[in-house]
């Protein structure tokens, strides 16, 4: 399992893509959290950052969302996850199919 990369809503989407693009070239995965809608944005943001940083290594991502509970300070908190993944090379988008 990759190392867990949280999100804030104060994180600069620059960083957090080249954290995402690094996991990803030295591990194929990544996983990233986020609480909060801001955070959410952030993150998505980061992954479409990185994925411009690995189209020159020819990697492209695919995303599995998901939640997860976490502890924060006594209190129980939703999180998104966001699994990355590698592409497929036979998962082609809707926009490039013949």
């Amino acid at each position: 399992m990759a190392e867990l990369i949280k999100v804030s809503a104060q994180s600069r989407s620059t960083a957090v893509a080249g954290a995402i693009a690094g996991v990803m070239r030295e591990q194929g995965y990544a996983e990233v959290q986020a609480i909060g809608a801001s955070a959410v944005n952030q993150a998505v943001k980061a992954i479409a950052i990185a994925r411009g940083y690995l189209e020159q290594d020819h990697i492209d991502l695919v995303i599995v969302p998901s939640f997860t509970e976490v502890e924060i300070e006594g209190n129980e908190r939703t999180a998104v996850r966001l699994s990355i993944f590698q592409r497929p090379p036979n998962l082609v988008p809707p926009t490039e199919q013949a």
